[in-house]
């Protein structure tokens, strides 16, 4: 009974799940992809953002950049780190896919992947915050709604925000995939 073999009440001998196992690493891989592919995409986009009014006099000009902003700077640096994560992490994830056995790696991958979904919930949530304000003002504080002058810098903080909360659903997604792994043990 070395064989790897699970013996059941009766007796009755079944092989465990080292498909299924295969089949959700493959899935955590190509998640990751997804992911890496949001985060970094939303940090170059939200880094290259900037606009500048053309006006008649060539010594005044209004210019907004979005480092302009600390919390678009913080989400930029945010999305950087957790690409850097995924790309660090993805040779882990073809482990799990060559050794569908493996679950003892699987404990710090959750943990780091909760981090990581804890961080980037917090850069794009910030930097929502501020894209709100930055389309419809507030007219308590008599803060302006820029994106009627900058409406180029309007919508590429938008699409940028799109790719980083895209990453969030994905990092939910393998935190789920990685705890399924470990449960099925």
């Amino acid at each position: 009974m070395n064989s790897g073999a699970i013996v059941i009440g009766d007796g009755k001998i079944s092989k465990p799940r080292v498909g299924m196992n295969r089949g959700v690493s493959i899935l955590d891989f190509i998640l990751r992809l997804v992911a890496v592919l949001g985060a970094l995409g939303s940090a170059i986009a939200m880094g290259t953002t900037n606009e500048t009014l053309p006006f008649v006099t060539r010594f005044i000009r209004f210019r907004a950049e979005f480092k302009d902003l600390p919390t678009f700077t913080f989400f930029v640096v945010v999305n950087a780190i957790v690409s850097a994560y995924l790309v660090l992490s993805l040779p882990l994830s073809i482990f799990h896919i060559l050794s569908s056995g493996a679950q003892r790696s699987r404990i710090p991958l959750i943990f780091f992947d909760t981090v990581m979904l804890a961080l980037l919930t917090a850069g794009a949530s910030a930097a929502a915050a501020i894209v709100y304000l930055a389309h419809k003002g507030n007219s308590k504080t008599n803060w302006l709604a820029i994106c009627q002058q900058f409406n180029s810098f309007c919508e590429r903080t938008s699409g940028s925000l799109i790719g980083s909360f895209g990453a969030f659903v994905v990092f939910i997604l393998l935190i789920l995939l990685s705890a399924m792994a470990l449960s099925r043990r």
